[in-house]
């Protein structure tokens, strides 16, 4: 099977770098803008002129979720309009397309984990414009998987575990959030959920799935996990959010069902802290 990974430089991308000696059924083609600009639909058509791909794994996105409210038309043409494009060459080529969202499509007031089946109801430009490329998705593509995770982490780019193990060494002092809860998640665990995705999809139509690490905690508590975990002497001060304010605001919930993709892949999700405790491993 013939996989093609857009976005292959980002954190998933690579983590399903890191994956794919384990699964030999597959052959990987990994693309990022350089090698093939997804905004470009001509660039899609000579790419798959030229390319025999069963699966497209959509792992790029604008993810810069303040920066959003003022490059709204930039996220867009990423999330929306990308995607867009990938809807329409899959359906062209007879692909099946799996595209990765974001625990922000939902508002964050929820006292209970979130399903596949609730409604969106984003309160950030970022959040708005993931739904949209999911909108064309559920409204276009003939075979697709979504699959929407949250806080997401790993020993490749920027990320919340690779920025707390730094400025706890270098400040001994930091101010974390400490009322917003979700679910923190291992891009690997991640990346090896959508890969046997990938053996087992819907014969047709479009599925929602989450899939997030096992567990829940505040990002006060995840902080505290970083810096035990990597052994760093650091005081930590929970704050509120409203004293501590950004551009783009952020739901106070973000925990998510997992039954469903658990139940059709008959997987076993990792407890967060014990993923955790193996990137950090692995970084060191």
């Amino acid at each position: 099977m013939n996989i093609l990974v857009t976005g292959g430089n980002g954190q998933l991308g690579m983590s399903i770098k890191d994956l794919a000696h384990s699964f030999d059924n597959y052959s990987f083609i990994f693309t990022d803008i350089d090698e093939l600009d997804i905004t470009d639909l001509n660039a899609l058509h000579q790419f798959f002129s030229d390319h025999s791909i069963d699966i497209i794994l959509n792992c790029a996105a604008y993810t810069a979720v303040d920066k959003a409210e003022t490059e709204y038309n930039q996220a867009l043409m990423i999330n929306r309009d990308a995607v867009q494009n990938l809807v329409f060459i899959a359906n062209d080529h007879d692909v099946s397309l799996i595209h990765v969202s974001t625990d922000y499509v939902f508002d964050g007031r929820s006292k209970r984990p979130y399903l596949e089946s609730d409604p969106v109801s984003p309160t950030s430009a970022y959040g708005r414009s993931k739904v949209a490329g999911e909108k064309i998705i559920l409204e276009r593509s003939q075979n697709a998987a979504i699959v929407r995770t949250a806080w997401l982490y790993s020993p490749y780019g920027q990320n919340f575990v690779k920025t707390i193990l730094k400025k706890g060494k270098e400040q001994g002092e930091l101010r974390v959030v400490a009322d917003q809860v979700g679910s923190p998640t291992s891009a690997a665990d991640l990346a090896s959920a959508i890969l046997h995705l990938a053996n087992d999809m819907p014969e047709e139509g479009v599925q929602i799935y989450h899939y997030a690490n096992e567990g829940v905690c505040s990002w006060y508590e995840f902080a505290m996990a970083i810096l035990d975990i990597g052994n760093i002497a650091c005081k930590v001060h929970p704050v509120k959010s409203e004293d501590y304010p950004v551009p783009a605001p952020r739901p106070a919930y973000s925990v998510m069902d997992k039954s469903k993709i658990q139940n059709h892949l008959r997987l076993t999700v990792p407890a967060w802290r014990e993923s955790l405790e193996t990137c950090i491993d692995n970084m060191k």
